[in-house]
């Protein structure tokens, strides 16, 4: 079942009851994560979305076992697993398309939970199984926040209308433009790579190996492959002015740079280059200086959003969703704004360490110099993934605690 599309209106009829009226503005990944952990709750968040409908953009996601137990808490565990593969090899190639190494990935997730990959539309469905109202093309025009609640004008189409929420959660994205109407947030921490890519399907059916990521880090360019159920995910990136002549000749001069191919590889050039109207993901981040005021906080890629080079961003926010969600459970008998400011006091430092080492890997990747290329083959012989993912192993090792959160929060509140 994918989300409802429902007037305005309606929402706010059936959020008239809730304990704490709720405003989620973004229906992507972390927005209707947290608004499905409210439902399953008994709550009523509004969700509204600017875009037209419910239909993802197409690119792919790992998700790493952070994941869990949102997964579990939503009952979703079985759709999850038919809707996803599992990650269970990494290859790295040299600049030339050489296989330099290829690593279990067993040893890094299997004792914390799964890994899975996944597309961005399969999760959304494993996540709107069971409905959920969403208002499309509706934005924030203005956002007061005051003492008993906040004042929220949302806009649709060339209609305003004013709302009282006690909870605005912001959930619109890197470029989110709610973020900046909300007070004190803070000036912008950006990291522009200067690169950017396409995003290509390929049919699994002939593909022998089902559970490989498989990665290209070239002199001027990147090719990564990621499986998902029935598909390959690639990407091929560069340098955002070499991709100014189009998919089909960039795709002519990385063949030009290869010495050695492979089946998979071929066919994920193939596509880039047939592709009429590839995705394209600009390579930068964003990282807020605060995520919460007394009654708002930045959720996902509107609080941290990453670059895609550790996988790890769409876990971050899934996580992040779970953590408050939990912790919002306790709102009609502790404090908000301590609760909130709980959650950021724990959770922000945990996704800006699994950010830092996506910028960390993202110096590594993206250059083209073919003599730093070479440097960096000889460091990869003796760097796994393991150790490459290190900062996030820590966070599997030490997951976060909402009920302890909680118990902060409180003793806040009354101190």
């Amino acid at each position: 079942m994918a989300a409802r599309a429902q007037p305005l209106e309606t929402q706010l009829a059936s959020a008239t009851g809730d304990p704490v009226r709720v405003l989620v503005v973004g229906a992507g990944v972390a927005g209707m994560a947290v608004a499905q952990l409210l439902r399953r709750q008994g709550w009523h968040p509004v969700v509204v979305d600017r875009a037209r409908d419910d239909r993802a953009a197409g690119y792919m996601l790992a998700l790493m076992p952070m994941v869990d137990p949102l997964i579990d808490d939503l009952d979703a565990r079985d759709r999850y697993l038919d809707a996803s593969v599992e990650l269970g090899r990494y290859r790295f190639r040299s600049h030339t398309g050489r296989e330099m190494r290829t690593d279990s990935m067993a040893g890094v997730v299997d004792r914390y939970g799964d890994y899975r990959g996944i597309s961005r539309s399969s999760l959304q469905d494993v996540l709107w199984a069971n409905g959920g109202d969403v208002t499309f093309q509706t934005t924030v025009a203005a956002l007061e926040e005051r003492p008993e609640g906040v004042r929220v004008t949302l806009r649709n189409g060339e209609v305003e209308s004013d709302h009282e929420f006690d909870l605005v959660i912001v959930a619109d994205g890197i470029r989110s433009t709610t973020r900046d109407l909300v007070p004190g947030s803070g000036p912008l921490d950006v990291v522009d790579t200067r690169w950017g890519g396409w995003v290509a399907w390929v049919d699994a059916e002939d593909d022998d190996e089902p559970d490989l990521g498989d990665e290209i880090w070239g002199a001027g360019f990147f090719l990564g492959t990621y499986p998902v159920q029935g598909r390959i995910g690639a990407f091929l990136g560069g340098p955002a002015e070499d991709l100014q002549s189009g998919p089909r000749e960039f795709v002519r001069k990385v063949r030009g740079r290869l010495r050695t191919t492979s089946p998979r590889v071929e066919r994920a050039l193939a596509a880039v280059a047939a592709e009429p109207d590839p995705y394209y993901w600009p390579l930068d981040d964003v990282r807020t200086a605060r995520w919460t005021t007394a009654r708002t906080v930045l959720l996902g890629d509107a609080a941290a959003g990453f670059l895609p080079t550790a996988g790890i961003g769409a876990g971050m926010a899934m996580e992040s969703a779970w953590v408050l969600a939990r912790m919002l459970a306790h709102a009609p008998e502790v404090d908000l704004a301590a609760l909130l400011a709980e959650y950021e006091r724990i959770q922000k430092p945990r996704v800006e360490a699994a950010q830092s080492n996506s910028r960390a890997l993202a110096r590594l990747m993206f250059r083209r110099s073919r003599t730093l290329a070479v440097v960096r083959e000889w460091a990869a012989r003796a760097l796994s993934v393991t150790a490459a993912l290190g900062p996030i192993v820590r966070l599997l090792q030490d997951p976060p605690d909402p009920e302890r959160a909680v118990a902060a929060a409180r003793v806040r509140a009354e101190g």
